[in-house]
């Protein structure tokens, strides 16, 4: 079996990228290890930057009407609940960035990608065993030993890329950051202690953070993400807690922060995990998109809008450019943005982590009232660009 292009994954940023080159008449064939797409990971912030270009591929609509657009963005102690900082979200975001930013449950998000894609070329339990490349395209072998030749071979397959190991090396994946979270989602009916339940929220203090958003078309569901320090080594992946390890981790902090935290049951703990810088990305006619290349942590939620950014830069490439000038262009275009979200991912988790009550937190507090203004480059990216091109070229 042959294509023009084969995708390795079919996540965020995969079933993306195979949109947008379908839509410029690009032979694409997705392989999905997993048997179907499930909820994994629970839910997902969608910023300007991310929505803007689903709006481009023609999904904007359908994904919103099953999504939340937060009220507002709010910062506050986690002990005594003060609002540190506070940014405008909803239609005041839309306005300023030109698109919506979105709270959806991932495995709405993930299968309104797949109906826009299509059934007949996404193929499900097909986990990829092994990359090969050559001067004139590139050849996956299936774990059922079925081998698929494609032109150009793209790595969408996630923090554990098989791709990655093809192109960078074995050992070239991401390191364990020292930090590690658990998930859960709520009903805000269970939920009477927490102020604006609708915004995004960033409850802070020493050693740990919590963050939370409202999921769904009745806005009846509230995901949250708390992020405590250590332990200081993790091998593997999830890793099933000791009873009330979550609350001990939140001792002190305010009834809204534990009521929510007590309201589920203790979901596993999670290593959170950081790609050390990559200096390559492509290999003969194989490259990598979105946590295959730059797993980054979650504080500013851009994992799923930077795999989305990689997507379309890519699509517009490969639409206009014979192939190994698109994949040399590539890198060039998205390793020093990426970085740079990285980087600044990194030094917010430590500031999120800041004890309540110190110098250091007043400090912190009054750089985050100007949060929207200095991280605009993040949410604006691709405001002003025209909607990525449609004629095959080559």
């Amino acid at each position: 079996m042959s294509a023009q292009v084969v995708i390795v994954g079919g996540g965020i940023g995969g079933l993306t990228l195979g949109i947008a080159l379908r839509q410029a008449g690009v032979r694409v064939e997705i392989y999905e290890r997993a048997d179907e797409l499930r909820e994994v990971g629970a839910a997902v912030a969608l910023s300007a930057n991310g929505t803007r270009e689903l709006y481009r591929l023609g999904i904007g609509e359908g994904l919103d009407a099953v999504s939340t657009q937060p009220t507002e963005l709010i910062y506050r102690d986690g002990v005594t609940g003060e609002r540190a900082a506070a940014h405008p979200g909803g239609e005041t975001y839309r306005a300023r960035f030109g698109a919506p930013y979105w709270g959806i449950h991932r495995v709405n998000l993930q299968q309104g990608l797949a109906a826009a894609f299509g059934e007949e070329h996404l193929h499900l339990d097909s986990a990829v065993a092994s990359v090969d490349s050559d001067d004139d395209g590139a050849e996956i072998t299936l774990a059922d030993g079925t081998t698929v030749s494609a032109d150009v071979v793209i790595g969408a397959d996630g923090v554990h890329s098989i791709v990655r190991d093809f192109v960078a090396g074995p050992g070239s994946g991401p390191v364990y950051s020292g930090t590690s979270a658990f998930r859960g989602l709520v009903p805000v009916e269970a939920l009477p202690s927490l102020p604006d339940p609708l915004a995004i929220q960033f409850w802070m203090g020493a050693d740990a953070h919590l963050l939370h958003y409202a999921l769904g078309e009745n806005d009846e569901t509230v995901n949250f993400f708390a992020v405590l320090c250590g332990p200081q080594e993790w091998e593997g992946g999830t890793r099933e807690a000791a009873e009330n390890e979550l609350l001990d981790g939140f001792a002190g902090w305010h009834p809204a922060v534990r009521e929510m935290l007590a309201a589920v049951p203790q979901s596993p703990r999670w290593p959170l995990l950081t790609q050390p810088p990559l200096t390559t990305w492509t290999r003969g006619r194989v490259t990598l998109i979105g946590d295959a290349c730059h797993a980054m942590l979650p504080h500013h939620g851009q994992g799923a809008n930077q795999s989305i950014e990689d997507a379309a830069e890519l699509a517009g490439l490969l639409s206009t450019l014979g192939p190994d000038e698109a994949l040399a262009e590539y890198p060039r275009r998205r390793r020093a943005r990426t970085r740079a979200v990285a980087r600044s991912a990194w030094d917010t988790g430590t500031l999120l982590h800041i004890a309540s009550g110190t110098p250091e937190a007043a400090e912190r507090d009054a750089g985050l009232a100007h949060y929207l203004d200095r991280y605009s480059w993040v949410h604006s990216h691709g405001q002003d660009a025209a909607a990525p091109a449609t004629a095959l070229v080559g």
